[in-house]
């Protein structure tokens, strides 16, 4: 009786523990339908950029912008839009919930954390074929990631950090697939390179983090300035 009684606890666990595997070794492998980047675009541009160009307009900034950024709030569970306008000035422009991110506040430190990365990025490439209907892949490590870990003696960082589609994820950004489709069509518009992507535990322009865990690495104090002083730059929703 105990022996069954305990297989079929061991089940449930074992099908969740499979579940959070596939979760976040799917994030950056693709379906098996080979589309292009130029495929996706005739499929999704155009409804896309109905949405887009009212958010423009009203920011007053032309559409395609000559440059955007995403700022990926954790703690708001926000990723706020921002673009560059012909006079050089960055205006905000709208924003998407995120609709799924595990971890907790924050960086990446390792394969398999579960965390969302925290730092400034770009966007790397666009991955017309995600299994997260599409995404957008992050250039996680950057040359800081990869500096602090070094002086860890961290190897192992993890990687396929992405924004995409859908409501679930494990490490990455889940903003829905129409959410997806308006920033895939638009990073591809603007393209890849002319796309700067912030990811903060907080919105510092708002609150104040709490005092940073003892578990943490002291460099997050370093990493948490770099981070304040980048989001002041960018204007906030009103």
């Amino acid at each position: 009786m105990s022996r069954t009684s305990g297989n079929g606890a061991a089940r449930p666990r074992a099908l969740v523990v499979l579940l959070v595997v596939m979760l976040g070794a799917a994030c950056g492998r693709e379906r098996v339908e080979r589309a292009t980047v130029a495929d996706r675009l005739v499929q999704y541009g155009d409804a896309a950029r109905v949405r887009l160009r009212p958010y423009f307009a009203a920011a007053g900034v032309p559409y395609p912008p000559s440059r955007i950024v995403l700022a990926g709030l954790k703690q708001e569970r926000q990723l706020l839009l921002h673009a560059v306008g012909p006079d050089g000035i960055t205006r905000y422009v709208r924003s998407y919930p995120v609709l799924a991110a595990s971890g907790r506040l924050g960086p990446k430190l390792a394969s398999g954390d579960r965390q969302v990365p925290e730092g400034l990025y770009r966007i790397e490439s666009l991955n017309p074929n995600s299994r997260f209907h599409l995404s957008l892949r992050i250039g996680y490590p950057n040359a800081f990631d990869l500096e602090r870990a070094a002086l860890d003696a961290r190897t192992d960082l993890g990687g396929d950090i992405m924004i995409h589609g859908a409501a679930v994820s494990i490490g990455c950004l889940a903003v829905g697939d129409e959410a997806a489709e308006d920033l895939f069509v638009l990073a591809a518009d603007v393209a890849p390179e002319n796309v700067d992507v912030i990811l903060s535990p907080i919105d510092f322009r708002r609150a104040l983090l709490p005092p940073r865990d003892p578990s943490t690495p002291p460099w997050v104090d370093e990493l948490y300035l770099e981070i304040r002083r980048v989001l002041a730059t960018l204007p906030a929703p009103s």
